[in-house]
């Protein structure tokens, strides 16, 4: 059997995979309005592929419809009360950043931390997924469990890492900010899973659906609105389309 420690490996290089996102960011210092629109709409559509299929659709395999349904309505009202209390609180996230920050950057700080908080709630249950699995003797579904999220947190990494560099935040910033999203909530989860494997599995329903309320809440609060006028709307729509796709043939890929 797969100890502890292992199972906190395991997890955390799986979390951390959200780092990876940042790394297009890394790479240019001039992204253009339409790319910027088509990259956002393209993580959005990846963002709501993954709620419905790592989230909506393992809950309601586990659980029922009331606790899910209740779990989305609560996740994306937590988004909501969150979004509102931001403008008090990222000013001081941006740091060095604060004086003369225009009004776009100021937007794009507020996206990149709701986002960012979608993430790291919405890596929660799929820690407990890992942990779960490994503590009942599932190693090769915890293997593939922990495999599939590191590829689902890698366009989640993207679209926090786009609004972070537009909005001034340093690139080595953005890279530890990205990764710690999901490098720090997604072993701790799988701990908790394994360690109350039992009580766990009860929980994980509404959990499931409490983070995908949240990260629905976050494309379409933030995301969406975001990627449109700027005269790219069809572009941004399309992409949008196209990483749902994406995000369904990964699902399909790693079905486990």
């Amino acid at each position: 059997m797969v100890s502890l420690p292992e199972v906190v490996l395991i997890a955390t290089a799986a979390g951390c995979a959200t780092g990876l996102g940042a790394v297009p960011t890394l790479l240019t210092d001039r992204v253009s309005h339409r790319v910027y629109d088509s990259a956002i709409g393209l993580a959005s559509g990846i963002m709501f592929g993954a709620a419905v299929f790592a989230l909506v659709l393992p809950g309601l395999e586990l659980g029922t419809l009331p606790e899910v349904g209740v779990g989305i309505v609560g996740g994306g009202a937590f988004l909501l009360a969150a979004n509102a209390v931001l403008p008090h609180l990222h000013l001081e996230f941006a740091g060095e950043h604060r004086e003369g920050m225009s009004v776009f950057e100021e937007n794009g700080l507020r996206r990149a931390l709701l986002i960012g908080a979608a993430i790291t709630i919405h890596n929660v249950p799929e820690g407990l997924a890992v942990g779960i699995a490994f503590a009942s003797g599932e190693e090769t579904l915890g293997l593939a469990l922990a495999f599939a999220i590191a590829v689902q947190n890698v366009p989640d990494g993207f679209a926090m890492a786009v609004p972070a560099v537009s909005a001034g935040v340093s690139k080595p910033k953005t890279a530890l900010y990205t990764t710690l999203s999901g490098g720090i909530p997604e072993p701790l989860a799988a701990v908790l899973g394994f360690g109350l494997v039992s009580v766990i599995t009860d929980l994980f329903p509404p959990a499931a659906g409490f983070a995908a309320g949240a990260m629905m809440a976050v494309v379409f609060r933030e995301m969406v609105p975001a990627s449109h006028g700027h005269g790219h709307e069809d572009a941004a729509t399309l992409t949008f389309v196209a990483g749902f796709v994406v995000m369904m043939v990964v699902d399909i890929a790693l079905a486990v």
